[in-house]
């Protein structure tokens, strides 16, 4: 795929923060919405609940910290992962007090990390071969597209959703419908700048189409026609217009946490472990796939430069320094990649400054506030363009293998009906996502059919 702007290449300064901006709406809601689910599973309110604006803060702060690692020469941002939901719960569910908990994020990030900096160093000492043998394009391929492929629920399940109650789910869905066809038609037909950033062009569209129903629906009280909830813009100066109004410190994880060492034992550090440890393995299977699929789209192998050790270390340090601060492990996103595939723009200047960006708008509450209005069903759009890209780079590695060997036929199949169907398997506290499954199964099946027949009579004549 041909680049506008490839790695190394430096868009001026104006543009630089506007592709940033994309960027950071293309991963945000997924990032702020992680530790919302926490704060509902934990039952963390008030004070006690984990902070979206530290979150962000950790993912930005995590993206430096991988783009040092790689050398700048790997365009993906890392946001909070959703991998680890059930891990971060078990930690809070197994804590004494909601201290103990916090810490233990933080010691179940470390044990994450932990994993890919062992990974890395097997990699380094032995090579990545192997890797290649383990996971050809016939596995990776199918692999990349289910990624897409079973976050198409949740495009949709936003699409139709109002964010006030009585709004219509028809109504929703046309809004977004408006966004998406925006973000197609500037990413298809616009001159250059429309081009590189069709996201921003379709959320604000989107954005302002849903403003003007809401208001029509308010003035002429049709429920139906109420989509955008500005509860967000209007809690900024409800109690008058302050500093604090437009400034706030993040509640970072490690402040939190202080004063649970009291309560810390060895067999909550275990319980811990055993939480975020095999979740780690599966996050290392997703983190092959996304590099194996920035490289497609980059045409530069990024397994060998910088190399996947490095691209190991930078995730995994990255996600325990993104922890640190908001709590969450980080991880790569599909969401970025599929950004960069679709603006055809892998300039890391802009990753760099989209992580600046997060780390600073952290403390704005104006920007986080304005994100929070945007309606789900706005976001819903712009994710069935971002989900179904990763869906089709997946299909796309697919087209270089020969489908016309059952060999190959099996393999792809069994990754996609595994992935695409559900299959997740849970052991007791471990949960291999159906990702993860549809993964092992491809492998296994691979393995197996690798191994050369006989030939049969017929075939030696």
């Amino acid at each position: 795929m041909k680049m506008v702007y490839n790695v190394e290449d430096k868009p001026r300064f104006g543009q630089v923060i506007v592709f940033a901006i994309q960027q950071l709406l293309a991963i945000m809601a997924a990032t702020l919405v992680v530790p919302v689910i926490i704060n509902g599973n934990a039952q963390l309110t008030g004070d006690d609940a984990m902070s979206t604006a530290a979150a962000l803060f950790g993912a930005g702060v995590g993206t430096l910290v991988y783009l040092l690692f790689t050398k700048f020469r790997s365009p993906v941002f890392l946001g909070s992962s959703f991998a680890f939901l059930g891990s971060m719960t078990a930690a809070f569910a197994g804590a004494a007090t909601v201290s103990v908990g916090y810490l233990g994020l933080l010691i179940g990030a470390i044990f994450a990390g932990l994993v890919y900096v062992v990974i890395a160093v097997i990699i380094k000492l032995v090579g990545v071969g192997w890797l290649n043998k383990l996971m050809p394009v016939v596995v990776i391929g199918p692999t990349v597209a289910i990624i897409g492929l079973s976050l198409a629920g949740n495009a949709v399940g936003d699409l139709q959703s109002p964010n006030i109650e009585g709004g219509s789910p028809l109504v929703a869905v046309l809004c977004g419908i408006v966004t998406l066809i925006v973000v197609t038609l500037c990413s298809t037909y616009g001159k250059k700048t429309a081009k590189l950033i069709p996201f921003i062009i379709g959320i604000l569209a989107g954005y302002v189409f849903a403003g003007i129903l809401t208001a029509i629906g308010n003035i002429a009280d049709i429920d139906a026609l109420k989509i955008t909830d500005f509860s967000s813009l209007k809690g900024l100066v409800a109690g008058g217009v302050t500093v604090n109004t437009f400034f706030t410190f993040p509640k970072f994880t490690f402040l939190t946490a202080f004063g649970g060492f009291k309560g810390i034992s060895a067999s909550y550090v275990g319980t811990v472990a055993v939480a975020y440890i095999p979740v780690a393995f599966v996050v290392f299977a997703e983190h092959i796939a996304d590099h194996k699929n920035i490289s497609s789209i980059i045409e530069r192998d990024l397994l060998e430069d910088p190399g996947l050790s490095r691209t190991l270390l930078g995730d995994g340090v990255g996600s325990m320094v993104g922890a640190f601060f908001g709590g969450c492990p980080n991880t790569t996103y599909g969401e970025s990649i599929a950004c960069v595939a679709i603006t055809r723009n892998a300039s890391v200047v802009t990753i760099v400054a989209a992580a600046i960006g997060a780390i600073l708008i952290s403390f704005l509450s104006p920007f986080v506030a304005f994100v929070n209005s945007i309606p789900s069903c706005v976001m819903g759009g712009v994710c069935m363009a971002l989900y179904g890209f990763i869906a089709v780079s997946g299909l796309k590695m697919v087209q270089k293998v020969d489908l016309n060997e059952n060999k190959n036929l099996f393999v792809v199949s069994t990754i996609l009906i595994a992935g695409i169907g559900g299959l997740a398997l849970t052991f007791g506290k471990i949960t291999l996502t159906s990702i993860a499954t549809a993964l092992i199964l491809g492998i296994i099946v691979n393995l197996i059919l690798s191994k050369k027949n006989p030939e049969t009579p017929a075939e030696k004549e």
